[in-house]
């Protein structure tokens, strides 16, 4: 069983950063595809950005691209959201996930394991 906790969520000013960041227990950690989504109150939950394990291949929803960055560190067991520029819309628990490669990583059903989530805030 993987467990992943997120920590680093909270209230930030519009045009302020936080780094969010997720630690997993799973021995087979650097095998994996890791992804962070995020749930606004009555929205469905939305794909945020993607790496792959050898931490090349990035990929990020339109929304948030040229202003957070996900990086993961193997050795760690740790993958991180880097949050510049925020803004009002950005307020949503945000999710870790992890999983064996599969697909584009964009698609939540690609993920076997999902952390608990972190409340980001940005007020504006």
């Amino acid at each position: 069983q993987v467990q992943l906790v997120e920590s680093g969520g909270g209230l930030v000013q519009a045009g302020g950063s936080l780094r969010l960041s997720c630690a997993a227990s799973a021995r087979t950690f650097s095998s994996y595809t890791l992804g962070w989504f995020r749930q606004a109150p009555g929205k469905e939950r939305e794909f945020v950005a993607t790496i792959r394990w050898n931490g090349v291949g990035t990929n990020y929803a339109d929304s948030v691209k040229g202003r957070f960055t996900i990086s993961r560190d193997n050795a760690k067991k740790t993958v991180y959201l880097q949050m510049n520029s925020l803004k009002s819309e950005d307020t949503a628990v945000y999710y870790c996930a992890a999983g064996p490669p599969r697909g584009t990583g964009w698609g939540t059903s690609e993920y076997a394991y999902w952390g608990q989530g972190t409340q980001v805030t940005v007020s504006s």
